[in-house]
C-alpha cells in the first residue's frame, strides 16, 4: 500500500501549525543524519545494577512458570507463530524478511525504506514484530527460572546476530519510534533476566556494540518522537523504552537528561491519552491493554531506579486498571472496540497466559484491587516479576465505590443481566485526535455476549498494510453491529489510519440503576439524517431491545448483525434461532429482526467482505452476518429483540 499524493494533502490537513513545523524540523534532520553517524561516546566501568531483587523468581507460581518454559522450548527448535503465520525458521532468523510473502526489505538509509508499500518490502508488521524481541524476553526469563544456559546462549546469538544486521539508521527497523521503544524495553529485561548468566556483562555493558545500538535507540527516540496528530499509543511506547533504557542502562552523558525528558512527556502524555474515567482515549482496547502495560513497566523502573515519579502518572494508570476492571464480562475478555494489532509492551510469559487476568493481577498488586472487582484466578510471570520492583501505590485518592457501568467521557455503556448477559453500547467520540487513527465507523454499534461468548460480535481488525478492501471492510459501518445509509459510511475515511470527517454522538439516557437497563443515543454521520439507537435490557426476562429510528429523507438502509463465530443461526423470514456450545452445554437464543427490512444470512464472502471474524490480527474466519436492507422514510423505526430464553 502506497500512499498518493491525494493522501499526504489530507494527512497534512488534519495536522496543525505546530505539528507540520516540527515535522519540517524532523525532515531537516534526517537529511543532516544521512551522513555516517557519530559514534557512541565512550564509555568506561559500566554497570548494571537494575536487578531483580532476591526472591523474586520465587514468586512465579509454577503452572505460569511451567507455560513460560514450553514456550521457550518451542522457540529454542525454531518454532513461532506470528499474526497468524507460522513460522519453523526462528532458531536464526533473517530479520528482514516477511515469510507471509517471501519479500525481504531493501538496505539502505531507514527514512528511504519505503515501508508501507507491501510490494517493496512486504508485510511491514510481519517483519517489525520479531524485532520487538519479546521472544529474547521470553527465552531470557526461561533462563532465569531454570538456570540452563541454552536458553541465554540463544539469547546472545540472537542479539548479537541482530545487532550486526541492523547497524544505526540503516535499514527498516530505525524508521518508527514505537519499535524502538518496545526493543529498548526488551532488553532492559533480556539483561535483568540473564543477570545470573556469566556471560551478561560481556554481551552488555562490556560490549561496544550493544553500548552503540543503546545508546543511537536513546538518540533516535530523543530526536523524533510522535507528534501531534500522531501522538497516540506510539509516544507512550518511546517515552517508556526511553525511560526504562535510560534508568537502567545509565552509562551515557545523555542518560539524565533522557531519563528527565521521557519521564516528563510520558507523564503527560498519559494523561492527554487518558479519560478521567480511566479509559483510553483511542477507544480501541487492544491500545488500552499496551498503553497499561507500558505505563506499569516504566513505574517498576522508576522505583526499582529510585526516580521520584510524578502522582498523575500513578493516578492515571490506577484509573486505567480500575477502568479496565469495570469493562470486562464474567470471563475476564474486555470489548472489542476499534482496531486491535496484538501489540505488547512486555512478555516473559508462556501461550495461554490471559493478557487482562494478568494486567488486573498487576494493578492489584501495585494499587490494591476494590471489592467490586471481578476474581482473578488465572496465574502469570510477568506480575511478581513486576510487583517485586514496584512501590505498592496506595493513592489518597477516590474510587469507584460500585462497579462503574457507563463511562460518560468515553461513551460507553455496559449493560448486564442474569445468565451473565453483557453488553457493550457506543456512543463515545469518533476516535483520538484529528486523524483518529485507531478508530472504526461504529458509532451507536452494540456488542453482546452470554457468558463470554460473542453473540452480536464485534468482527475486530484483522489487518492495517497491504490489502486495503479487508481494511475498509474490519473498519466499515457495515462491519458493525449498527446501521448503514446509502451505502456509507458515518465517518469518512482518507487512508488507513486517517478519518477525514468524524462522526459526533451523544448519549442521551445511560440509566443501568432500574428494573430494566437503559440506554439511547444518536449521531449526526449521515448528512440531513441522525440516526438514534435506544437499547434496553430487561434482566426478569433475559430479553434485548434494540430500536432504530432515522430522522431526514428517505435513503437507503442497511441494518447488520455480526453473529460470533461460535453462533450457528437459523433464519427463517425475520427471525433468526441461534445455537452455540459452552463449556459443552447446548445454549440459544431468538433474535427477531425488524419486519420492515429483508433479511439475508452471509457467510465468508470476499467480494466485496462481508461474514468475517477476525480473532486476532493477520487471522480471519467465517462467521454469519445477518444483513436487513431496505428504505427509511424518516418515520419508521426498526425494533430487534434478542431472547435469551428461546
Amino acid at each position: 500500500m502506497t500512499m498518493s499524493v491525494g493522501w499526504y494533502l489530507r494527512r497534512l490537513s488534519r495536522m496543525g501549525p505546530q505539528e507540520i513545523a516540527g515535522r519540517v524540523s524532523d525532515t531537516v534532520r534526517r537529511r543532516r543524519w544521512r551522513s555516517a553517524p557519530p559514534d557512541c561516546p565512550s564509555v568506561t566501568g559500566a554497570r548494571f545494577t537494575a536487578v531483580l531483587p532476591a526472591g523474586a523468581l520465587s514468586g512465579v507460581p509454577a503452572d505460569a512458570a511451567k507455560r513460560l518454559v514450553a514456550e521457550a522450548d518451542r522457540l529454542m527448535d525454531g518454532h513461532a507463530e506470528f499474526f497468524g503465520v507460522v513460522r519453523d525458521d526462528m532458531a536464526d532468523p533473517d530479520w528482514w524478511r516477511d515469510p507471509k510473502t517471501g519479500r525481504r526489505a531493501p538496505a539502505g538509509y531507514a527514512f528511504d525504506v519505503p515501508y508501507r508499500s507491501e510490494d517493496a518490502v512486504g508485510d511491514i508488521k510481519q517483519i517489525w514484530e520479531p524485532s520487538r524481541h519479546h521472544h529474547l524476553t521470553q527465552l531470557a526469563a526461561a533462563y532465569a527460572l531454570t538456570g540452563n544456559e541454552r536458553y541465554a546462549e540463544r539469547v546472545a546469538e540472537h542479539l548479537r546476530s541482530w545487532w550486526e544486521a541492523n547497524p544505526p539508521l540503516r535499514g527498516v527497523h530505525w524508521i518508527s519510534g514505537i519499535e524502538l521503544g518496545i526493543r529498548l524495553l526488551s532488553w532492559v529485561w533480556v539483561r535483568r533476566l540473564l543477570d545470573g548468566w556469566p556471560g551478561a556483562a560481556e554481551l552488555f555493558e562490556g560490549n561496544p556494540v550493544a553500548r552503540n545500538q543503546i545508546w543511537h535507540h536513546q538518540r533516535w527516540l530523543a530526536a523524533f518522537p510522535s507528534r501531534g496528530s500522531s501522538a497516540n499509543n506510539h509516544v507512550i511506547a518511546e517515552d517508556a523504552g526511553q525511560f526504562a533504557a535510560a534508568c537502567a542502562f545509565d552509562w551515557f552523558p545523555e542518560s539524565a537528561r533522557w531519563r528527565a525528558a521521557a519521564l516528563r512527556s510520558l507523564d503527560r502524555q498519559l494523561r492527554a491519552n487518558t479519560f478521567g474515567s480511566g479509559l483510553n482515549r483511542e477507544l480501541a482496547t487492544e491500545y488500552h491493554g499496551l498503553v497499561l502495560e507500558l505505563g506499569l513497566s516504566a513505574l517498576a523502573e522508576a522505583d526499582a531506579a529510585g526516580v521520584p515519579v510524578p502522582a498523575t502518572t500513578r493516578l492515571v494508570l490506577l484509573r486505567m486498571t480500575d477502568a479496565l476492571a469495570a469493562v470486562v464480562d464474567n470471563r475476564l475478555r474486555p470489548p472489542r472496540q476499534g482496531d486491535a494489532d496484538d501489540g505488547h509492551g512486555l512478555i516473559v510469559d508462556g501461550a495461554g497466559t490471559d493478557r487482562w487476568a494478568s494486567l488486573l493481577a498487576t494493578g492489584d498488586a501495585v494499587f490494591g484491587r476494590l471489592d467490586w472487582w471481578p476474581e482473578v484466578t488465572a496465574t502469570d510471570v510477568r506480575t511478581p516479576l513486576l510487583a517485586a520492583l514496584a512501590e505498592p501505590s496506595r493513592l489518597s485518592v477516590t474510587r469507584p465505590a460500585s462497579r462503574p457501568a457507563h463511562f460518560a467521557d468515553a461513551g460507553m455503556t455496559i449493560l448486564r443481566g442474569p445468565e451473565e448477559i453483557w453488553c457493550r453500547c457506543d456512543g463515545g467520540p469518533h476516535g483520538f485526535l484529528s486523524i483518529a487513527a485507531h478508530a472504526h465507523a461504529d458509532a451507536l454499534s452494540v456488542e453482546v455476549r452470554h457468558d463470554g461468548v460473542d453473540v452480536l460480535a464485534d468482527p475486530g481488525t484483522y489487518c492495517y498494510h497491504g490489502q486495503p478492501e479487508w481494511r475498509r471492510y474490519f473498519r466499515s459501518t457495515l462491519g458493525h453491529n449498527t446501521l448503514e445509509l446509502d451505502g456509507a459510511d458515518q465517518s469518512v475515511s482518507g487512508g488507513p489510519f486517517l478519518w477525514t470527517r468524524h462522526a459526533r454522538t451523544r448519549v442521551l439516557t445511560a440509566d443501568t440503576s432500574g428494573e430494566v437497563a437503559r440506554w439511547y443515543a444518536e449521531h449526526d454521520g449521515y448528512q440531513g439524517s441522525v440516526h438514534r439507537r435506544r437499547v434496553e435490557l430487561t434482566p426478569e426476562s433475559q430479553e434485548l431491545r434494540l430500536v432504530d429510528e432515522v430522522s431526514g429523507p428517505d435513503r437507503a438502509v442497511r441494518l447488520a448483525f455480526h453473529l460470533g463465530p461460535a453462533i450457528t443461526a437459523d433464519l427463517v423470514g425475520n427471525r433468526a434461532r441461534l445455537s452455540w456450545t459452552r463449556d459443552g452445554e447446548d445454549r440459544s437464543a431468538v433474535l427477531d429482526l425488524p419486519e420492515g427490512l429483508s433479511w439475508q444470512a452471509h457467510r465468508g464472502e470476499s467480494e466485496p467482505p462481508l461474514g468475517w471474524y477476525s480473532e486476532g490480527f493477520g487471522r480471519k474466519e467465517p462467521a454469519t452476518t445477518l444483513i436487513g436492507t431496505g428504505t427509511t422514510d424518516g418515520t419508521e423505526a426498526f425494533t430487534t429483540v434478542l431472547g435469551f430464553r428461546g
